[in-house]
């Protein structure tokens, strides 16, 4: 009598297993998606050691305030001259004092600020650090990059000139300007040692370009 050939085994695949896997290769796919991008990492670091770059070049608070130092200037061009003098030697104090006086006015002006915060935020993530391979989809329509860019620049034209953004902005700048003039007209720079180094630096935002060298290389490698 011949033998009873045995039951072939067949191969059982467990779905729960399968789908748990998948699940959490897009979960985690979801997780690495989730943070930002390399250059707006690369643009965080960059601002970061250009005003840490910048701030290490200030003056002592103490020398700004120096009420030994002070005299009425003796006509309108030592006036003039006290300024360039004074503004190449406390260039970061200067802007720090313009920056508090902006920063305080849109404190003040909370509508200003909420709507000066989202313009920036919708330059950033929807513009400027957003990936052009995925279109832009709002409220269930496409939006082209230059469809994009085109929304970005009225509602730009439209927060600032239309309504109190560009008035508290003008206005905390007039004040800060004018608090920064009056105290290097009136400050002697007799005193003062002027680093060769930092004589040929001269505008209004000057003090980034010592920290360009700086955050040059972080940007390179950053987008590497």
């Amino acid at each position: 009598m011949a033998a009873a050939s045995p039951t072939p085994v067949l191969p059982i695949s467990n779905p729960q297993t399968t789908s748990t896997t998948v699940a959490t290769t897009d979960t985690q796919q979801t997780v690495t998606g989730v943070g930002p991008t390399p250059a707006l990492r690369a643009f965080i670091n960059r601002i970061s050691e250009t005003v840490q770059g910048g701030l290490s070049n200030r003056r002592p608070w103490a020398e700004l305030v120096d009420r030994s130092a002070f005299a009425k200037p003796e006509s309108v061009s030592d006036a003039t001259l006290r300024i360039r003098k004074n503004y190449s030697y406390f260039r970061t104090n200067y802007l720090s004092l313009l920056a508090v006086v902006l920063a305080f006015s849109l404190i003040t002006n909370p509508f200003s600020l909420i709507l000066l915060t989202g313009l920036l935020a919708a330059w950033l993530f929807l513009y400027l650090f957003r990936p052009s391979d995925p279109p832009l989809v709002l409220f269930g329509r496409q939006f082209s990059e230059r469809e994009t860019l085109g929304v970005l620049i009225v509602s730009t034209v439209v927060v600032i000139f239309l309504t109190s953004v560009g008035s508290v902005l003008v206005s905390a700048l007039m004040i800060g300007l004018a608090i920064v003039c009056t105290h290097a007209a009136f400050r002697v720079p007799e005193d003062l040692f002027l680093d060769d180094q930092e004589s040929p630096a001269t505008g209004f935002l000057s003090f980034l370009a010592g920290a360009a060298p700086t955050s040059g290389p972080a940007a390179v490698s950053a987008r590497v």
